[in-house]
């Protein structure tokens, strides 16, 4: 028997275990490619330059279809509309582990993102409507933020080990039986809302003006290190979002069921802490890119190390998470947003200045758990401020927009210390200085910028209400 939302005997940890593999599966897939793809490379022949799109295909369909997906739960109902997502995130993860051609496994990821774009704004819908209690659902949001924090470390660990193990097919082929166990849990124990009228209520070009605009701008953005941003295929992919963004929001203005109503920017909260998850992530999952660079090709940390390297940042991250469960009820979303990412720039600071002489006692250990600490606390303010004050139906249009902007930072961060902390290295090299430490030096300046970003999402903060 299928549970309902206000059935009384409804497991609310059940709930919120599946909620939390969910997102640690939407999470994890985004990092643990990155350590196969060497394999990758050679088994199945790539050409160098279309290497990046086993991540690309991901990320853009992750992020051009987040929006659609949060209202895809709340039109259709949360369970069916997870359901759906479980199950296509499943089968394409079983295609991509069998592929034998680079275009497969390209399509297999396309798919993948779709299906995560469906599931995470459902899960946070699902723990949204489920959880009453302000106390409860603090902590319900804590768990989803550790899991969404710590995905990306253990992805890292975890793709070195199955990599070096089983072969990195198995980095695929592991998501099938922890799918097929997520869309049984989903059956059993996520409770149904009720649709929400239907296909009439869907505002159909809406959807497509939006997905194809938001893939436009991850195009650009991804091809401008290796393009550069005066090319015809950058200048014309971010030229076409623009437009196909300002056709959205005329859209939306006329639609009768628009996919996002524009009135959800007068709640100050969403608004507020949109533009801090923005800056947050844009710094976090960066961090994760360019710290492994550090302890692998700086300090001379092998592959397991580094996963073991990430544990203070896991761990920082989970107790960050939480200890503000039972104090974001109580104090508003506000001092604790600020406190945290203030902790992450100091933490950031501190980690930018690892050079080739560092070791992890004095220049990781202290630093990321400070930065996990701050992030922790920051991810479960974010989730719970921007989906608090909105009506129910539009509870997942709220986790939708949060998803997909955390989806725009960690991209749009990502390529711009990137471009970044290539030059300063290539600099360096032009003036004869050694490997590792042009490395180092280009690698330090993008965590540098990386704490810029997080004191700007300190400074966007004060924006955010002090109590709901």
């Amino acid at each position: 028997m299928t549970a309902t939302l206000d059935k009384p005997g409804t497991k609310l940890g059940l709930v919120l275990a599946v909620c939390c593999l969910a997102q640690f599966m939407n999470v994890l897939d985004a990092s643990v490619m990155n350590v196969a793809l060497p394999s990758i490379f050679e088994d199945l022949r790539f050409e160098r330059h279309d290497l990046q799109w086993v991540n690309s295909a991901y990320t853009i369909a992750v992020c051009g279809f987040l929006l659609l997906g949060g209202r895809l739960a709340d039109l259709f109902g949360q369970r069916r509309v997870f359901f759906l997502g479980a199950a296509l995130f499943t089968v394409a993860s079983a295609v991509g582990g069998m592929a034998t051609s680079p275009g497969t496994l390209i399509a297999a990821r396309g798919f993948q993102g779709l299906g995560a774009a469906v599931m995470a704004p459902a899960s946070l819908t699902v723990l949204g409507t489920t959880f009453r209690d302000p106390t409860a659902r603090a902590k319900a949001f804590g768990w989803w933020s550790a899991v969404s924090g710590t995905g990306g470390a253990v992805g890292v660990l975890l793709g070195g080990i199955v990599t070096e193990s089983l072969g990195w097919r198995w980095v695929l082929l592991i998501n099938v039986p922890l799918g097929i166990a997520l869309v049984a849990m989903i059956r059993g124990a996520v409770p149904e809302t009720p649709s929400n009228g239907g296909r009439r209520a869907l505002d159909v070009p809406g959807a497509f003006t939006v997905t194809i605009g938001l893939m436009a701008l991850v195009y650009g953005i991804a091809q401008s290190h290796e393009l550069g941003w005066g090319s015809w295929q950058v200048a014309g992919s971010l030229t076409l979002a623009l437009v196909l963004f300002a056709f959205f929001l005329r859209q939306q203005t006329v639609s009768a069921h628009p996919l996002m109503p524009l009135g959800i920017f007068r709640n100050r909260a969403v608004t507020a802490t949109n533009i801090v998850a923005f800056f947050a992530i844009a710094a976090l999952f960066s961090t994760f890119y360019f710290l492994t660079l550090v302890l692998q090709q700086v300090m001379g940390f092998s592959a397991l190390q580094t996963g073991l390297g990430y544990l203070p940042l896991s761990i920082g991250i989970a107790l960050g998470g939480f200890g503000v469960a039972r104090i974001v009820p109580k104090i508003g979303p506000r001092p604790v947003l600020i406190a945290g990412l203030l902790t992450a720039t100091v933490g950031l600071l501190w980690v930018s200045t690892a050079d080739e002489t560092s070791t992890f006692l004095g220049s990781i250990l202290v630093p990321t758990t400070l930065l996990g600490l701050g992030m922790g606390a920051v991810l479960n303010a974010t989730t719970n401020a921007a989906t608090s004050g909105v009506p129910r139906e539009q509870a997942g249009l709220a986790s939708g927009l949060l998803n997909t902007i955390r989806q725009m930072g960690s991209a749009i961060g990502l390529v711009v210390l990137a471009t970044m902390s290539s030059a300063r290295a290539d600099s360096l090299l032009a003036e004869g200085e050694p490997l590792r430490h042009s490395l180092g030096s280009g690698f330090g300046l993008a965590l540098f910028g990386a704490a810029v970003f997080t004191f700007c999402g300190a400074l966007a903060a004060i924006a955010v209400p002090r109590k709901k």
